[in-house]
């Protein structure tokens, strides 16, 4: 089974927080199942995160032994770009605003639904109300 990790779950098991050791035993569970694996997307995101640099974050992966799935096809994007704009056009037509989700987001569930069998997150709502068959491996709200 090849788990996917969202960003949050990858930056809360970085921050050192209680909730870390939450991550930590699902990740280990997951892993245990299968694979844990991040798009470039999540890469890139993560590399936002305020102790971060690439010169930590490559070895923290490959020790942990999350794989960087750097394939972003044509699908993908096709999946993601369709997806984005649904939600962009109902957020129009609801309150007349611009969607306030980015684009990062609907790539990882792009990529996700291409490439692995389910997504791990905190933000389960999202990939429910946007890719609603996207298996998820939801954890607690922060």
């Amino acid at each position: 089974m090849r788990t996917a990790l969202d960003t949050n779950i990858l930056s809360g098991l970085l921050a050192a927080t209680p909730q870390s050791e939450t991550i930590a035993t699902h990740l280990d569970i997951c892993a245990y199942q299968g694979s844990l694996h991040i798009s470039p997307v999540v890469y890139a995101e993560a590399m936002a995160h305020p102790n971060l640099s690439s010169d930590f974050l490559k070895p923290f992966l490959r020790e942990t032994a999350i794989f960087i799935d750097y394939k972003l096809e044509e699908d993908v994007w096709s999946l993601a770009g369709s997806r984005f704009a649904q939600h962009a056009s109902g957020r129009r037509k609801a309150s007349g605003e611009f969607p306030r989700r980015l684009i990062a987001d609907f790539l990882i569930g792009a990529h996700t639904l291409a490439g692995a069998d389910r997504l791990i997150t905190y933000d389960s709502k999202f990939y429910r109300q946007n890719f609603p068959e996207l298996p998820l491996y939801p954890l607690p709200s922060l």
